[in-house]
């Protein structure tokens, strides 16, 4: 095989990984409302099953970052798959089988979301392993394209799905995982780890030592990310229920709706990541400015209700969340010395999760307190995200000696 079309098989199926896990929340966001009705739960319970997914992978994406780093990305990426896929088998046989099938649901949930963990956050690492340079930045920013893309589709796949019976989603994500399984043993080659890899207690300290150092930026970043996640999930929960509770839009058209400020944040995702190359002061510049976007879109949807300029308003955050992420995943993944990008990336990941598992149940309460209420936070936290990241990230280069590698972490000096 050609090796530009082997490296194309390659990309791909690395990002088929952010791919399959992102249809584990948006899939079924657009079913939570039927998911409701047919459980007989509250609206706080079906948000669980967004949380409890989100909240087990954020606490099992460091182990994994580590034993990538121990071992190989692909002996966690495998496994991982497979754990993803059967959780949705468990999920979605107890929904068919069960007459009170909601706790069985939340196990099957539980365990996609452990498998979620060795997916996403080791594939940027991994990303960042098979590619160098302005190609690094532009195969994260396709991989974060990828993750949108995700974003876009599952709404839609989801509202179809339901079209069968409400839990069909549950079944459909072991087949995506096999793709993605079948896509990954066959086109990713990776090297193994040296016999002599390093000590856990030699790892950790530094670790500690990295982030001694470079800690003041990576907070701004990972926070950074995680607001966008929760702002995004947050708001996807929202539009679901006044969709289908004040205008009555259900199936298809409901998903097609849920998808227009996802492929605002797509495209921007890809271009950006396109344009970026490797230069600090844009990727800087990037995060900044979106942030300031996210952080006056959702101010000004206090005053819009109705439906075509409210998406009109959203789709310009949308277009912020998709100037913040590519940048942010290129700075973190750059950051990193390849012996401990895996850890790095998986912390990352893990607030990202979080802020994923935490808007659906915390935009629930906000929506019962005040509409006018949910947006102001919301733009204010998008507000101290960009503020905190304009104080602390700098790009001043420090002098190094010629043996010292060109990592970001070598070459950032924060004030």
């Amino acid at each position: 095989m050609p090796k530009k079309i082997a490296k194309g098989w390659t990309i791909l199926a690395v990002g088929s990984v952010p791919t399959i896990l992102v249809l584990g929340n948006s899939m079924l966001i657009p079913v939570l409302p039927q998911m409701k009705a047919e459980t007989g739960v509250t609206s706080f319970q079906t948000s669980l099953v967004i949380t409890l997914f989100s909240v087990s992978a954020a606490l099992f994406i460091p182990i994994s970052g580590y034993l990538s780093d121990r071992f190989t990305r692909k002996a966690v990426i495998v496994p991982s798959l497979i754990a993803y896929g059967l959780g949705g088998l468990l999920a979605g046989f107890a929904a068919a089988w069960f007459s009170a099938p909601y706790f069985w649901i939340l196990a099957g949930r539980i365990l996609q979301g452990i498998g979620a963990a060795g997916t996403s956050p080791v594939a940027m690492a991994l990303a960042g392993d098979l590619f160098k340079g302005g190609e690094q930045s532009k195969v994260l920013g396709l991989m974060e394209a990828a993750n949108g893309f995700g974003k876009v589709i599952s709404p839609i796949l989801g509202s179809l799905f339901a079209l069968f019976v409400w839990y069909a989603s549950f079944f459909a994500f072991p087949i995506f995982c096999l793709v993605s399984l079948l896509l990954f043993l066959v086109f990713v080659k990776e090297r193994k780890r040296g016999k002599n890899a390093q000590s856990f207690g030699r790892y950790a300290k530094g670790l500690l030592s990295s982030f001694k150092t470079e800690g003041r930026w990576l907070f701004a970043a990972f926070l950074a990310g995680s607001v966008c996640l929760f702002t995004l999930f947050g708001i996807l929960f929202y539009i679901s229920e006044v969709l289908e509770k004040d205008y009555q839009i259900e199936g298809i058209r409901k998903g097609l709706i849920l998808a227009i400020p996802l492929l605002f944040m797509t495209s921007t995702s890809y271009i950006t990541g396109s344009k970026i190359g490797k230069k600090r002061t844009r990727m800087k510049a990037s995060i900044v400015f979106g942030l300031f976007l996210m952080a006056a879109s959702f101010t000004a949807l206090i005053f819009f209700q109705r439906l075509v300029p409210f998406f009109s308003v959203l789709a310009v955050s949308s277009i912020g969340t998709g100037l913040v992420l590519p940048c942010i995943n290129s700075l973190i993944t750059g950051s990193v010395p390849s012996a401990r990008r895996g850890i790095v990336t998986a912390l990352y990941g893990s607030v990202r999760f979080l802020g994923a598992a935490f808007g659906p149940p915390v935009y629930s309460s906000l929506m019962e307190w005040s509409r006018s209420g949910m947006f102001l936070v919301t733009g204010g936290l998008s507000l101290f995200a960009a503020l905190l990241s304009l104080l602390l990230i700098h790009g001043k280069r420090r002098a190094r000696s010629g043996r010292e590698k060109a990592t970001l972490f070598e070459k950032w000096q924060l004030s």
